[in-house]
This record gives structure tokens, C-alpha cells and sequence, in this order.
């Protein structure tokens, strides 16, 4: 059963990965899973979270005991492929860096695994959303129902995971409470007033005002957060002038903030700004502070967290298990199915043996290992059909 859905996901894995597709426009992907739901006599409804996210459902094969819910992302990044692999991009300048084909894959292989068993004891959704690459279609997913009852039974506890380059092929980790951190971004612009460069004194230089401004942004982490708190503020593009001899009227900057506790990052917002709105004011200049909040701290459940490390442990040995130190500072639209039902995020090793540097997720040589499809399936399964004690 296992080996059947595994070798139908590598299939389906690197057909997705040739045809890579960006936040919202996932229709063709959409289509594949829709048809691969289908022929599995699964029911389904399409066209969620702006167009192309789509929500399955299989029952117990009698009453019931749980509902549980499974997750996958479809979207694709705007990078040039440099694999060399058989079953790369078609599409210039898109490429699956940071594994969704291979998420997509086993979650579809874990579908036809379910569909095959005699009896199944609880409830399963599938997950397939669109845009976790910043268009937060795991939010637009439990605004459509796919969490609350509204297409199907309400789930009562979620699932997902991740590919993870530096972790040895095949090993199981994840952490209770913070797991990836939140992330927002800033866009500020300084307004002074240009002039010949020659003569600084006839002009407010903006250039000036944004590199305290830049400095500064930088004690806001190591002077506002205890030591043992993990945040970041990350300067990330700067734009100013045209000329070595002109003073421009304007200078920008932008970047990102990352933190794993909720009360730290309303701190670093309001901080950032008080430092510059005053820092402009000092250097005689105006600022425009546009702040966009990106995705919520992934927020593991306790239960849910310690049935998955159990199941895990159970299916594949103590030694394939472990338990994560510190957050991920990267970000993950997980973060909003956790705020509706209990939820757990796990990251799979996906480091070949022999491999000593392995490429990077959201890098030009990354591509998804597909040994690991299996034991993912495998994993999903437990997951799904394992006894549910609701927290």
C-alpha cells in the first residue's frame, strides 16, 4: 500500500517540479490534484483561498472517532533552476526551491494510502493550499471553511511538514510551543531637501538621517530583548541618489523583523518607530513608516506535538526522533491553522548520505529528495488514523 502510493508521489513529485507555478497562479497544480482526488473517489471542493486551493475529505469507513486534518502547500518561487536534474524547470525564472512539490506529493501519496485501507477510524481533510510564499494561503484556506465544519467535518487537530536541507535524511524533529517565528517587514522613507554636494550646508541630507536610522534599528534588538529572547531586524535594500556629486531629497530603506514571542515583536514595532520618527526629526527630515505585518509566530500545541513525536518514535525508532532547540527564524503560514485547532509542525531531514553541503531551501540547486516520500507517507498515515485523544 505504502510502496504503491510512494512510487505514484515520486511520480506526481517531479511532474509538479517541471511545471512550477507562483502564489495564486497554482491552477494547473490545482487541476493534477483535483484529478489525482478524483481517481481516488475521494470528495472534494475546489477553487478555495482565491482560486486554486482545494480541500478533501475521506471518511472513517464506520463512526468517526476523530477528524484529522493534513497540510501541504503548492506554490513555487521566482528563481532560476541550476539543478541539472532530469526533471527540471520548464518555466524559466520559477522553480520549486523550497520543497511544495515534494509536500504536495506526499500528501497525495498519503491520500491514496488512506483510500486503499479496509477500515479507517477517523475522519481525514487534505490540505492542498496555495501562496505560502507570502500571500498567507493558509489563512485564506480557514476563512473558507476548511477548518471550521463549513465543507466537512471541523477537524479536530492539524498537521503539516517540512523538508529540511541540514538534517539527516529521514530524522523527525520538531519543538512544543514556538517552532518558526513571525515576520513582518518595514518600508520607510526619509525626506529632506537635495542639493549640490558641495554644499552640505544648503541641504538636509537624508542619506545621513538613514544611516543612524540604520544603526540604530540594530540596538533595538540587543537593548529591548533579554538575551535569551530570539529576534531579528534585518536591513534588507537601500535606495538613495543618483549621483556622487548630488544630495537626493529622499533616501529609503527596508526589512524585515523576526521574533518568536508575540509581546517582543508589538516591542520592536514600537520601538522602531519612536527611533525613527525622532532620528528623522533630529536630522531635520520627515519619515513615511509603512509596516506590514507578515505571518504569526508557528505556534506548536503541546498534545498535538507530543502525539506526533510519539507516533513518530513508535513507527520509525527513538533515534529517528528528536526534539528541536530553538525556533526556525524563518516563517511559515502553518502559523494561522494553529489559531483554529490544535497544530503541529515537524521538519524531515532531507540531507542525502555523503552530502557534507547540502543546497539550501530557496536556493537555485535545491530540489526536494525523493527517498523520503515513503516514511513521510508513512508518518502521515499514523497521524491520520492513530487514536485522536482530544486536548
Amino acid at each position: 500500500m505504502i510502496t504503491e502510493a510512494a512510487a505514484r508521489a515520486q511520480e506526481i513529485r517531479r511532474q509538479i517540479h517541471r511545471r512550477p507555478e507562483l502564489m495564486f497562479e497554482e491552477h494547473e497544480t490545482s487541476a493534477l490534484v483535483q484529478a489525482e482526488l478524483k481517481a481516488l473517489g475521494i470528495e472534494f471542493v475546489a477553487g478555495l483561498a482565491r482560486g486554486t486551493g482545494v480541500l478533501g475529505f475521506l471518511p472513517a469507513t464506520g463512526e468517526a472517532e476523530a477528524t484529522v486534518a493534513l497540510r501541504a502547500d503548492m506554490d513555487a518561487l521566482p528563481l532560476l533552476e541550476e539543478t541539472g536534474v532530469e526533471h527540471s524547470s520548464e518555466h524559466p525564472g520559477k522553480m520549486h526551491a523550497c520543497g511544495h512539490d515534494g509536500h504536495t506529493a506526499i500528501l497525495l501519496g498519503t491520500a491514496r494510502a488512506l483510500a486503499a485501507m479496509p477500515e479507517r477510524r477517523n475522519n481525514t481533510l487534505f490540505l492542498f493550499q496555495p501562496a505560502e510564499e507570502g500571500g498567507a494561503g493558509g489563512d485564506l484556506m480557514c476563512k473558507d471553511g476548511a477548518l471550521d465544519g463549513t465543507h466537512f467535518p471541523k477537524a479536530d487537530v492539524i498537521y503539516g511538514l517540512h523538508g529540511w536541507p541540514a538534517r539527516k535524511q529521514g530524522a523527525l524533529s520538531t519543538r512544543i510551543g514556538a517552532a518558526m517565528a513571525s515576520t513582518d517587514q518595514f518600508y520607510v522613507t526619509l525626506r529632506g531637501s537635495g542639493g549640490h554636494a558641495a554644499a552640505p550646508d544648503l541641504s538636509v541630507d537624508p542619506i545621513v538621517c538613514l544611516g543612524a536610522c540604520i544603526q540604530a534599528a540594530q540596538s533595538i534588538i540587543s537593548r529591548n530583548a533579554a538575551p535569551s529572547d530570539q529576534a531579528v531586524v534585518t536591513i534588507g535594500t537601500v535606495q538613495a541618489g543618483t549621483a556622487t556629486n548630488i544630495i537626493p531629497d529622499t533616501a529609503e530603506f527596508t526589512g524585515t523583523v523576526r521574533t518568536v514571542d508575540e509581546g517582543i515583536r508589538a516591542v520592536i514595532k514600537q520601538r522602531f518607530h519612536t527611533l525613527v520618527e525622532g532620528i528623522a526629526a533630529a536630522h531635520g527630515c520627515s519619515s513615511t513608516i509603512r509596516w506590514e505585518p507578515g505571518y504569526p509566530v508557528t505556534f506548536n500545541d503541546e498534545w498535538a506535538t507530543r502525539r506526533a513525536l510519539t507516533l513518530a518514535a513508535e513507527e520509525f525508532g527513538e533515534g529517528r526522533v528528536s526534539l528541536e532547540e530553538h525556533p526556525k527564524m524563518g516563517a511559515e503560514d502553518f502559523s494561522y491553522y494553529g489559531a483554529h485547532v490544535p497544530a503541529c509542525f515537524v521538519f524531515v531531514g532531507l540531507q542525502r548520505e555523503g552530502e557534507t553541503d547540502p543546497p539550501g531551501l530557496h536556493t537555485p540547486r535545491f530540489d526536494f529528495n525523493d527517498a523520503v516520500i515513503p516514511d513521510c507517507i508513512r508518518f502521515f498515515v499514523r497521524l491520520s488514523q492513530s487514536p485522536v485523544e482530544k486536548a
